[in-house]
Order: C-alpha cells, then structure tokens, then sequence
C-alpha cells in the first residue's frame, strides 16, 4: 500500500476544507487548523498487530498510520521507549497498576525525536534544504540534530530563557541556535514570518500537520504495550496541545484500523504549570475559550505557550473523556521530580514534573481511581535542566580519606553501612 493509497489529504479541522498533501498548515477559508486525513479502510486492510510486531523497534512499526512515503530514518532509533510498571511509586500514590512512559531515553532525550523523526522525513519529501523550528527548549535539540544528520541547513529559534542545558544539547549538533529577546509566543510568530519570506521548512509551523502526527505513536506504544488493550487512565503534559490531543486521535484511530477492540474509553487528564496553565484555567471555567498568558513565569519553560495553538482541543478532549485538566505550583514540580527519582529511578525536567505533580493531585483527590490502569507520560530528561533541583539537594558529604572521617559524617544519618 502507497502513500496515496493511504492519504487522502489534508483537511481543515473546523470547516473540513480539503487540500492537497502540501507544506502548509492553516485553512484559507476559516483559518481552521489543517490535519492529515487518512483513508482507514485501506489501512484496516493491510495492517495488523502481526506485521507491527515485525516492524523496525522504533516508532516506524507504525508507518501505516503516519504521513511519510520514504526517507524515513531506521538508523535514528526513536520511539517504542519503555513503559515502565511504577509499583512504588503506585504505593506512595495509593494506585494499584502505575506505569511510566518514558521518553526521556529518545536520541536528544525527548519526545520532542518522535515528531521530529516524522517532519524531517516529510520536508525532505517536500524537497525544502532547510530545517527548522520555534522552540521552549526540547524541540531545539531534536530539530538540531535531525536536521544535521539529514544534510540540511538547520535552524533553531529559542527564547533567551531557555535552560543553559537545552541549549547545550542544541547547540552540540551544528546547527545555528538564534536566542529571541522575547517570549516563546513572540518568536513564533517570527518564524511565521520567516517560513513565508524564506520557504523553510518549519517543522510546527507550515510543516504542522505532519509532524504533530508523530506525537500519535505515544499512543500507539502505549495500546501495544500493555498487550494491545487501552489504558483506563492517562495523564499528559499540555504546550500547545499537539501531544494530548494526539494520543486521543491515536487511540480511536486503532479502534478504527482494527488493532483495537472495542472503542476505547480511556480518561485523558491533561497537567500544566501554574504560571502558564491557560488550558487548565479554562477546563476550571467550564469554557472552552482559552485567555492567553502573557508572561507565563513557570518552572516547566518547556511547557511554556501561553497561546497553545490546539488549547481549545484539548478542553474539549477532557470534557468527552471524562478526564481532568490541572495546574500545580513549582514547589509541587520540583517535589514531584525528586518523587519520580527516588521511587523509580527516573529523573526528568519539569515538564515532567508537572506530569507527576498533577498525578499525585488527581491520585489524591479520587479522580483517579486505585484500580485504574494508569499510565503517566514523562517527556524529557532532568538532565537538561538540572538547575531546577540543583538547590534542593543535598549533593555530598565531605569526608577526609579515612574510616573514622567517614562515621563521624555519617553519625545521625538515617542509613548507616552495614559491615560484615
């Protein structure tokens, strides 16, 4: 089966105009946002948990159900990451079956490598020679190192508040890192700018429809995981939106491919920082007009979009599925990370923070139930910004090279060694 066998097009979310398979992302008529639009029969009479199975380990097993023709890479190994069973942390949470996906262990450690994977595959299809993005921090480092080790020119646009460590992470691939003196919604609208004067390939801007299919097969690995049956429960990080609301398309387009029995009734919760949480503000409103934050003053700088492009989807997504949509404290963020860590060994950033943070605050107030089947999403890795624990922590015990220095440092600890 082909591409154009499989893909219909492209179609406006809101007044369902139809286009060509093209580099753009928004609707001429009503400004709708444009998604890809597959033909499901034809993938329904192809695909199959069998021939998944025997796919690349990588989110490419699932190349049915995403918007590439070729170019895709199976050397980058990105994608089908762990879903890691948290029974201490499920303990300390009163949950009886936790599980953590973690996609801190992408190439750039984070999810950000799946959408990436999808749109620089695209954009060489489309023949664009150059690579960019507008990004809060992860999507940089995936952009930077894609777009390199594709051959293309690469850019990345960052706001200058950017974590030394994201930076860092971006800046070791070569591509050229341009710090914006303003907020993330500022620079975007730069690269929108820049995408139409230059012809660029922005991978969440004209390239949109495309890459945010990546985000699906967080969904996809999920159902496969857990022995192809769908959570009861999923908690996620809310930017824009894009990832929320695509692990919702990606559940229901299994239903509909046939690699899913039974419609899935999974409760999508969604979590945000309180100093950006325009989504969580409006699900607390019962509206589902999003308010911009202007200044979004969060820890979580990855999960900080105070205009998320699909804030209104994903409103919408918590109100069907019955799920919840939160905000929490940085305080709440950085106890959370340091939870994670010390009962499943995991360190991620803050966004994942804000993750488990909501976790926790859903767990505790009933709206998760013990006997759920939960499943956490943790998207990157704490080593970016390390800055956000850093002081919290008690890193050494100094000590002269001998034993009697060593127990007279330890007297009072909880811990003491144990000698045989």
């Amino acid at each position: 089966m082909n591409n154009v066998e499989r893909i219909r097009g492209l179609k406006c979310r809101e007044c369902g105009e139809r286009y060509p398979v093209q580099p753009t992302h928004v609707c001429s008529f009503c400004f709708g946002p444009l998604e890809v639009e597959y033909d499901y029969d034809a993938i329904r009479e192809t695909t199959s948990r069998e021939k998944i199975a025997q796919g690349p380990v990588s989110l490419w097993r699932y190349k049915d159900l995403l918007p590439v023709e070729q170019g895709e890479d199976l050397n980058w190994r990105v994608g089908f990451t762990p879903l890691q069973p948290a029974p201490n942390l499920g303990k300390a949470l009163g949950l009886k079956e936790l599980y953590v996906k973690n996609d801190s262990v992408n190439p750039t450690f984070s999810f950000k490598d799946r959408v990436v994977s999808v749109a620089v595959a695209k954009a060489k299809e489309f023949g664009f020679d150059t690579f960019a993005c507008a990004s809060t921090g992860n999507l940089a480092s995936a952009t930077a190192a894609a777009g390199v080790r594709n051959g293309l020119r690469t850019y990345v646009f960052l706001p200058h508040t950017v974590e030394h460590g994201k930076v860092v992470n971006a800046a070791v691939y070569g591509a050229t890192l341009v710090s914006v003196e303003g907020t993330y919604d500022e620079l975007n609208r730069l690269c929108s700018e820049l995408a139409d004067r230059y012809s660029w390939a922005f991978v969440n801007i004209n390239i949109r429809p495309f890459y945010s299919e990546g985000s699906k097969t967080l969904a996809f690995e999920v159902v496969e995981q857990l022995g192809w049956r769908a959570p009861d429960h999923i908690v996620a990080p809310i930017a824009s939106g894009s990832l929320y609301t695509k692990v919702y398309k990606g559940l229901n387009e299994l239903y509909r491919v046939g690699l899913l029995e039974g419609t899935p009734h999974t409760r999508i919760s969604g979590a945000q920082g309180e100093g950006c949480s325009p989504v969580a503000q409006a699900y607390a409103a019962n509206t589902t007009a999003i308010r911009p934050v202007k200044m979004p003053t969060t820890i979580a700088h990855s999960l900080a979009i105070g205009n998320p492009a699909d804030g209104y989807y994903a409103v919408k997504i918590a109100q069907d599925t019955g799920g919840v949509i939160e905000s929490v404290t940085d305080d709440e963020v950085v106890e959370a990370i340091q939870l994670l860590a010390s009962t499943e060994g995991v360190f991620t950033e803050p966004a994942g923070g804000v993750t488990i943070a909501t976790l926790k605050k859903l767990a505790e107030s009933g709206q998760i139930a013990p006997d759920e089947v939960t499943v956490a999403y943790v998207t990157g890795n704490g080593l970016k910004a390390q800055e956000a624990v850093s002081d919290q922590l008690d890193l050494t015990i100094q000590v002269a090279p001998h034993v009697e220095s060593f127990e007279a440092a330890i007297q009072g600890l909880e811990r003491a060694p144990v000698t045989v």
